[in-house]
This record gives C-alpha cells, structure tokens and sequence, in this order.
C-alpha cells in the first residue's frame, strides 16, 4: 500500500467506546496507521471509568479531548468504523464503513466498562490483520 490507511472510530460521545479504540488501534499497529475518533454529540471530557481501564492495559487516555464528528474527518478515512452513532454519521460512496456493536460504557462499573474494553481489543486486533 503506498499510504498509510486512516481510521475513524465514531461514537455518540466520543468519551468511551471511540477513545478506546482508537487508543489500542495507536497502541498496536504504532504509526503504520493513522487513527482518528470522533462523536456525534461530544462529551466534554473521557468517562473517568474508561480512562481507568485502559491504564490497565497501559493506555493512557487521560489527556485526550472527545472530538465532534466532521465529514472532512470522514472524508480523511479509509475505514470509519461506528459504535452506536447511526444515521448521525455521514455517508461518502468510496469509504469502508464498519459498524461494531458494543454496549455504551457510559454510566457503567469498572466491570462492564472492562468488557467493552476486552471487545473492542479483539476488534481492532482484528482489523489490523485486515488493513
């Protein structure tokens, strides 16, 4: 491939479920990829749960801002791959779009928020052997 491919993670709030994957997507395939996450309705910062969880597994979320979704960021990406956002994601014909099911982290225990995380690892796992 002569570029680097680009992945967008969209969710509604861009505070767990895109955060997390985006930050194992960066994690794991280093800068063979660029990563973008991004939401429909932007929290105002990461779910403290989920940043919690991913230090677990080395990840430092901490610092990272939810992001409002954008069709240039869309447009940027190879892949855009949703997580409960819907028809809130704009659609451009040429773009890979993926649509995982997680359940929302939000508002949940270390626990629930430990088994998004685990889904999402074997997710992005996944389509790092695919890009």
């Amino acid at each position: 491939m002569s570029k680097k491919p680009t992945v967008l993670f969209v969710c509604i709030h861009s505070a767990g479920r895109s955060q997390m994957a985006a930050g194992y997507l960066t994690h794991l395939a280093g800068d063979t990829i660029d990563v973008l996450s991004a939401g429909s309705v932007p929290a105002n910062s990461i779910n403290p749960r989920v940043v919690e969880a991913m230090l677990e597994e080395g990840i430092d979320l901490a610092n990272e801002i939810p992001k409002v979704l954008t069709a240039d960021a869309v447009q940027r990406s190879d892949v855009v791959i949703t997580m409960g956002c819907g028809d809130a994601c704009p659609f451009f014909s040429g773009k890979r779009y993926l649509d995982w099911k997680l359940d929302d982290p939000a508002g949940q225990g270390l626990d629930a928020v430990r088994a998004v995380r685990d889904e999402i690892r074997r997710l992005v796992e996944g389509l790092i052997g695919e890009l």
